[in-house]
């Protein structure tokens, strides 16, 4: 009996964690240098935004991307447009798959998120 409480945990706990960091069905992964090559080309549209806090934005951020805390994301949607393109981005690419997430829920269809972050820029 033992053997199966522990097996259930198990399942559980991978199904949780898959569920947290598994990338979202419908959102767009692209690595930084596919994203340097995007913000080349200066595609009309696209909407480039920046979930991580003001602190770290200011201290380091690119061109074009509007900063919106990951934590303020839910409450300013309405500063993006749902017709647009959307890319996100935060330092590593946890926050900005969870605000990509977000923005898919909201209804936003063309979301994408890069992987890597900042670290990898």
């Amino acid at each position: 009996m033992d053997v199966v409480i522990n097996v259930l945990i198990v399942v559980l706990a991978v199904a949780f964690l898959w569920s947290r960091f598994a990338p979202t069905k419908g959102v767009n992964q692209i690595t930084t240098a596919q994203l340097g090559e995007l913000m080349k080309t200066k595609k009309a549209g696209v909407q480039y935004v920046d979930v991580r806090t003001p602190g770290e934005y200011k201290g380091n951020h690119i061109k074009g991307f509007k900063n919106i805390p990951l934590q303020q994301l839910a409450n300013r949607t309405g500063e993006l447009s749902q017709d647009k393109d959307v890319v996100v981005i935060c330092q590593s690419g946890m926050r900005s798959s969870q605000a990509s997430k977000l923005l898919k829920k909201a209804g936003f269809n063309n979301v994408t998120n890069v992987k890597g972050g900042m670290s990898a820029w």
